[in-house]
């Protein structure tokens, strides 16, 4: 999980020389944070709260903006290695010991002169893979959705959090057959995860093959940008499970859009967007940032974030019913975990509520659940909906995958989620569709009827 820390600057506190200073905020608690003060301070206006840097705009007076967002950069690492090893440490006051033992190294708010120039750091940083992880994210902040950039944030946390419970550093060189062996152990058994009230060690299968798919991805990176030689992660296998995951039927979707939420007025915009997904088979990045221009010709035209690939998607009549209510007023900005919760709380008010239980590997063992169907519910649970049922209505699987944005068919299998008597009854539709595979030709009586 990402660790609980960002770089901030208290802009509602200016200095007499006009600046601001920057602060490391560590949340070791849902309820308490502690700042660790980094020695960079620069005027509010040049500092990006959504980016956490300082903006390239910065006047020179106030020195360099890369050399201070690298040393920015360096100092938040301290920080994040300190809270790991706090928490490897099973230290009962987190906030106390990093506050204790964090410093800068900073007499006072850092200029050029005191630091490398760009041009040295990055050559100081060349092999380290935490300041390489750090460049490989920012090339992709325009690239991918922010729920990507969050799981390679992830990454990078797993890497970090190996690195103190081995107790030997990490580097590009560290990247063997043996380092892959001991990281997947580790996140199979001994990972323990952050801002959990109750102790949880160990992984998901699939998280550990997503991680390990994401490191790839950044070696084979920096490998092609020639930053550094060639490494072989030809054993790096991808470890995988096939996911539990839910679909609604339509009979469902139905339910939920007919549900009675006099009582919750603040549930029906949440409400329409889902079933609007069930009918699109949008993710949730582009169905909550749905423009009133993106309906054309009764069509929606959209850039899926994710994979930045247009597609085109033709409406049902209730869904350009819902598209147009909604941009009566615009929609308001949404969270995943705050949608996610909504729809839940839906789910349960249209009486979703079958028991549904699923198990996944974690360790060497197996965990089960089973919880109600709405408690299953996430705004992924749509875009599995619309595959599954076009798939079961007969759509050819290619055109279901012109409107989803699947490039690959092997992908969009993984989102067909049918039961075995589905598939049973699937199959029969089939039969009774055709003939051919009749063994004997049908017996008839004297009035011609099949017997």
């Amino acid at each position: 999980m990402l660790l609980p820390i960002k770089l901030i600057c208290r802009t509602n506190r200016v200095h007499e020389d006009g600046t601001a200073s920057v602060f490391i905020q560590y949340c070791y608690s849902a309820t308490k944070k502690t700042l660790l003060h980094t020695g960079v301070s620069v005027p509010p206006s040049y500092w990006n709260k959504k980016q956490g840097l300082i903006t390239k705009h910065l006047p020179s007076s106030f020195g360099n903006h890369e050399a201070l967002n690298l040393e920015l950069t360096r100092v938040k690492r301290v920080a994040e290695d300190l809270v790991i090893q706090a928490i490897q440490m099973k230290n009962p006051d987190k906030g106390a010991f990093v506050k204790n033992s964090f410093s800068p190294n900073l007499e006072k708010p850092i200029s050029l002169k005191k630091i490398l120039s760009p041009r040295e750091a990055k050559k100081h940083n060349k092999s380290d893979i935490y300041f390489q992880f750090d460049e490989y994210i920012k090339s992709k902040e325009r690239k991918v959705s922010k729920a990507t950039l969050t799981v390679y944030n992830n990454v990078k946390s797993h890497l970090q959090a190996f690195e103190v419970f081995r107790k030997e550093k990490i580097s590009f060189d560290s990247l063997d057959y043996s380092f892959y062996e001991d990281f997947v152990d580790y996140l199979t058994f001994d990972h323990i995860h952050l801002r959990r009230k109750v102790v949880l060690t160990g992984v998901k299968l699939n998280t550990i093959g997503k991680t390990i798919k994401h490191l790839r991805g950044f070696v084979k990176d920096r490998i092609k940008r020639k930053i550094i030689p060639p490494v072989d992660l030809s054993d790096f296998k991808i470890p995988e499970e096939e996911s539990d995951a839910i679909y609604l039927t339509h009979a469902e979707i139905i339910k939920i859009y007919q549900a009675d939420l006099s009582a919750h007025p603040y549930l029906v915009d949440y409400r329409d967007l889902f079933v609007l997904a069930c009918l699109t088979g949008l993710r949730f990045s582009d169905f909550s940032t749905l423009k009133s221009e993106d309906l054309q010709r009764d069509m929606l035209y959209k850039k899926q974030q994710k994979s930045d690939h247009w597609v085109i998607i033709p409406l049902r009549h209730e869904a350009k019913l819902i598209f147009t209510r909604q941009f009566s007023n615009k929609i308001a900005y949404l969270t995943n975990p705050e949608f996610n919760r909504h729809i839940k709380t839906i789910g349960n008010l249209a009486n979703i509520d079958q028991q549904i239980k699923f198990s996944y590997k974690r360790g060497n063992g197996t965990s089960v659940l089973t919880k109600p169907k709405y408690e299953w519910i996430t705004s992924h649970t749509a875009r599995r909906s619309f595959c599954t049922n076009e798939f079961l209505a007969g759509t050819p699987v290619e055109l279901i995958m012109k409107i989803s944005g699947h490039k690959r068919t092997k992908d969009f299998y993984k989102y067909i989620r049918i039961s075995p008597e589905e598939a049973a009854n699937k199959i029969k539709e089939l039969w009774q569709t055709r003939d051919d595979m009749k063994l004997v030709k049908p017996e008839r009586d004297k009035l011609g009827i099949i017997i």
